[in-house]
């Protein structure tokens, strides 16, 4: 049996067709896509019909390639939305998670507790409660009937159904953490009304594809299933945990997604505290992690650099980057200067200078700055969650396209001080993929998923070394963020 399933990343997409066989599974990857982003005057936004029509192609070259499809699955990036009027039109393409609209917005620290009682997320200006805040007075707003969640909205445009996926919906700040629903008294007290459809578990089949699609692309109606549509979520599922409940995630890519996955909400002042998040998980699960910049910050870099007509190629980078002198340049991946697209290169010099350190002077430098930044935060973040789980955390699991980079996966270990286990690279598609074959029925449960991926794909395991000097590195890095607070 074989599945298609699109995954969706802030920067790129991909259509993978997997095959379950024998307890196995087998990806081929027949459409690769970018995803660029558009600025419109001082607004900036997904372009949803061009990602549609990269779905469509998806489809067809799937065709192409011979293969038989039994169900199709979409997973994207959380937060953001579409917006339908009462005819069920698009009224504008969905803004983006990092367009600047939201940072008008206003809380006091007790409203900020209050919301994270009830929620469970960390605050954030991309949060969709945040975004809905800024658009609630806007006439786009005031027309729209219908909000649907990016992977939920390309569901819509295969389906003509409106669902709302649990784990997308989760990133929202607008659900109840432990009732695993809209909160309505939160969404009053904010002047929201809800206009997300009613919510379905990860694994539901949300309908078919429609006549007119199918007629358009030359293809069999096949059921949309809902997978856990949450990009993370997918990643999560995909991850080869034997003890989850001993085992760190990172999910790696344009984000670093740093956690557990835990049986309950954990929402403690201490949780507050440190930021982290309660995403939602499948089967009753949670997703307790830290958000990191992540591979974003190498993205803008390698934006810049090409504008300025360089080749930019990551493997000639990392290794020109490990010969070079470690923790010359330490940054904060956090700061909030890194969040906007821009000028990568320039923000992390000028955040060098305000820090006292020598400034990157080469590609490579930068890179290693970032890989090397990257670790640290997840040492900083090891410690961090450690005081909330019920075990303390034996192993890393590492999935994403990050893992590509050995240096990174090293890094992560060294700065840790503990095991990585690597891989795999494509986890966010294979949990996309596994939660399919849920729904069809082939495989049992998530236990039996993870079996699937660890019969399926190449892990590589990396140890610590060099641990004095990380740790010697680590203090410098707490240092270095406590100076932030007198920018």
């Amino acid at each position: 049996m074989k599945v298609l399933a699109f995954d969706f990343g802030a920067s790129s997409g991909r259509a993978i067709v997997y095959e379950l066989k024998k307890g196995k599974l087998a990806g081929e990857e027949v459409h690769r896509f970018d995803n660029d982003p558009v600025t419109v005057g001082k607004s900036f936004y997904w372009d949803l019909l061009r990602l549609f029509h990269e779905i469509k192609a998806g489809i067809v070259n799937c065709k192409k390639a011979g293969h038989t499809i039994s169900a199709i699955g979409i997973d994207t990036w959380g937060v953001d939305y579409g917006l339908l009027d009462e005819n069920d039109d698009i009224l504008s393409n969905p803004h983006h998670y990092r367009d600047a609209r939201t940072q008008s917005v206003e809380l006091t620290e007790a409203q900020r507790r209050e919301i994270y009682a009830i929620t469970g997320i960390q605050h954030a200006f991309i949060n969709t409660l945040f975004q809905f805040m800024c658009e609630v007075k806007s006439p786009t707003f005031d027309k729209a009937k219908t909000a649907l969640f990016m992977p939920d909205l390309f569901n819509f445009l295969l389906t003509g159904e409106k669902r709302t996926e649990y784990t997308i919906a989760s990133t929202s700040q607008m659900l109840n953490a432990r009732a695993r629903k809209f909160d309505d008294t939160l969404l009053e007290n904010y002047g929201i009304k809800n206009l997300f459809p009613d919510i379905i578990e990860p694994g539901t089949i949300v309908g078919y594809l429609s006549d007119a699609l199918c007629e358009e692309l030359g293809v069999d109606k096949v059921p949309v299933i809902a997978v856990a549509s949450h990009d993370t979520a997918s990643a999560v599922v995909a991850t080869p945990m034997e003890n989850p409940d001993e085992s760190i995630f990172i999910s790696c890519g344009t984000w670093l997604l740093f956690g557990a996955e835990t049986k309950e909400a954990i929402i403690t002042d201490e949780s507050y505290a440190t930021n982290y998040t309660n995403e939602g998980g499948v089967f009753g699960t949670y997703r307790f992690l830290h958000n990191i910049m992540g591979m974003w910050l190498q993205q803008e870099c390698k934006r810049t650099w090409e504008k300025e007509g360089k080749t930019v190629d990551y493997k000639v980078l990392d290794k020109e980057a490990l010969t070079l002198e470690p923790f010359t340049c330490i940054i904060n991946p956090n700061y909030s200067e890194f969040e906007g697209p821009g000028n990568m290169p320039k923000r992390i010099k000028d955040y060098a200078e305000k820090t006292g350190q020598k400034a990157p002077e080469s590609m490579a430098a930068t890179i290693r700055a970032i890989l090397e930044s990257l670790a640290l935060e997840c040492a900083r973040s090891v410690n961090a969650i450690a005081k909330s789980l019920p075990k303390a955390p034996k192993v890393i699991h590492m999935v994403g396209g990050g893992t590509k980079s050995s240096i990174l996966c090293q890094f992560m270990a060294n700065a840790t001080g503990m095991q990585v286990v690597a891989g795999p690279i494509e986890g966010t598609s294979l949990g996309n993929a596994l939660m399919q074959f849920i729904a069809l029925g082939e495989i049992k449960d998530l236990n039996e998923a993870r079996q699937v991926v660890r019969a399926s794909e190449d892990t590589k395991t990396y140890m610590p070394q060099d641990t004095a000097a990380w740790e010697k590195a680590y203090e410098k890095y707490l240092e270095i963020i406590e100076m932030e607070k007198k920018f």
